[in-house]
């Protein structure tokens, strides 16, 4: 095992991408701050040189402490991968009002407030990686996904927003846009007619077939670039999945 010692942050740690993610940078080593609302399944991997630390993105003050606190003991935060976020998906014209804002809430204003946490210091080092997930939705509208295509379009102009304003100092900020993974993103939605029809939707493309790890893998490739080059947008899906 390769010994690391750069500071990881992963947002949304207890399972999907977040639970690999964490996996697959502790097999080199790396010390991990690892956040999410289910401290207890991230405290389950047992992983060394790990904070794990009950957090809801949406608090800034305790997104901030935690960081904090893990830069105490292993220097400043050189990688932030925002990828706490949610799915709620639903016909606009019925949709619950207070699912748009949870969306909004987590997978955009909480990237906010990572990407302000560990940008300054950043600069000031001219050197960190920021690593937004955002989706195939950030690009592409599908139907019921109004509200949700709608947070990660937005995470998607963030990101190349602050990347415009990060690039002079040497700092990257890159987006990851997957597709149709299976992860418990789907379970977040309350209509259950949706849910089966986009279950049906993957099995008569088979579009089953990518993994969480796969993601995982290919966020942590593209982290361990060299600083100088930078992966800046990258849609990855199955292989068998054409929208």
């Amino acid at each position: 095992m390769n010994t690391k010692t750069k500071l990881i942050v992963i947002t949304g740690a207890s399972s999907g991408f977040g639970l690999e993610l964490a996996k697959e940078f502790a097999k080199d080593g790396y010390p991990l701050l690892l956040l999410a609302r289910r401290v207890e399944k991230m405290e389950a991997l047992h992983l060394p040189n790990t904070i794990c630390k009950k957090v809801d993105v949406r608090d800034k003050e305790a997104f901030e402490a935690a960081v904090r606190e893990a830069e105490e003991q292993y220097g400043k935060a050189d990688l932030l991968i925002n990828n706490a976020g949610v799915m709620l998906l639903g016909d606009l014209s019925t949709q619950d009002s207070n699912e748009w804002k949870t969306m909004l809430d987590i997978n955009v204003m909480g990237v906010m407030n990572g990407m302000q946490i560990v940008m300054n210091d950043m600069k000031e080092r001219e050197s960190g990686t920021i690593i937004n997930v955002s989706s195939i939705a950030g690009v592409q509208a599908f139907g019921n996904h109004a509200a949700y295509c709608a947070s990660k379009f937005g995470v998607i102009g963030l990101t190349r927003t602050v990347r415009g304003e990060l690039s002079p100092y040497n700092v990257r900020v890159l987006s990851i846009l997957p597709g149709a993974v299976s992860t418990e993103l789907l379970s977040h939605t309350t209509d259950q007619g949706i849910i089966d029809g986009y279950n049906t939707w993957k099995e008569e493309v088979g579009a089953v077939n990518i993994t969480a790890n796969d993601v995982a893998k290919t966020i942590k490739f593209t982290y361990e670039l060299p600083q100088g080059v930078s992966l800046r947008e990258i849609i990855i899906t199955d292989t068998k999945q054409d929208a």
